[in-house]
């Protein structure tokens, strides 16, 4: 009776948290999995800022349980979208996301690797591909795939998605955003690129001011590229 007990328990926390974390993304708009000082999906399932790994943390498998539910939700997706990390985004800001993902602006193909130019062509003529299943073009180094994958994701140039193979192993699902929002049954409706950064700008402006109260040093895409030419030409 006991087991039953916890089961049922551990079921209505997991509803009471993947509840909160809905609630958060809806009022911020972005929310990242894991930050130590902005509101995240770990701070509000842990109870407390997790810094390092999440996977390291007491609470990893209530964590683990509501990322899952989340991320299964019909009114989220999610991209490497703050400062580089997995970012959870409310279906309203789905046209901003779209509208600077699609643009193909110049932070997002000046100086792009070789081997991301490359897995950028495959994925754009085939809609979707798997870094696991391109032996066809002669490459066979699943690390410098992984990166290959990583870098296009950093540059919102596609949707990746780690998934767990056939053979046990790990491997990342590249998609265009087109195949996305058709997959998903989001219609896509334009706005202007300058729109869509603006948005999700206010968006991160408002989530920061909820954890100092100030805007911080958390970045988007595009505001990462922008700091580093600064700096270079700094130092140049």
């Amino acid at each position: 009776m006991s087991d039953e007990t916890d089961e049922t328990d551990e079921t209505d926390e997991t509803d009471d948290m993947v509840a909160r974390v809905l609630e958060a993304l809806q009022v911020y708009g972005l929310l990242p999995l894991t930050d130590a000082w902005l509101p995240s999906l770990t701070t509000i399932v842990a109870g407390e800022p997790v810094r390092g790994s999440w996977l390291a943390h007491p609470r990893n498998h209530a964590i683990y349980a509501v990322a899952t539910r989340v991320e299964a939700h019909a009114d989220v997706t999610d991209a490497r979208l703050i400062s580089e990390k997995v970012t959870y985004i409310h279906r309203r800001l789905w046209p901003a996301l779209l509208a600077v993902a699609m643009a193909r602006d110049p932070w997002q193909t000046r100086e792009l690797p070789p081997l991301a130019a490359a897995l950028l062509e495959v994925v754009a003529r085939e809609g979707v591909a798997r870094t696991d299943d391109l032996h066809e073009y002669g490459w066979t180094s699943t690390k410098a795939l992984g990166a290959a994958a990583r870098e296009l994701e950093r540059r919102l140039l596609a949707r990746g998605a780690s998934i767990h193979t056939e053979r046990g192993s790990h491997a990342k699902r590249l998609e265009t955003w087109e195949c996305w929002a058709a997959r998903v049954g989001f219609s896509l409706a334009p706005i202007p690129t300058d729109a869509g950064r603006a948005a999700l700008e206010v968006a991160l402006a408002s989530l920061t001011r909820a954890a100092t109260g100030r805007d911080g040093h958390a970045r988007l895409p595009w505001m990462e590229r922008r700091m580093e030419r600064r700096m270079a030409s700094r130092q140049a």
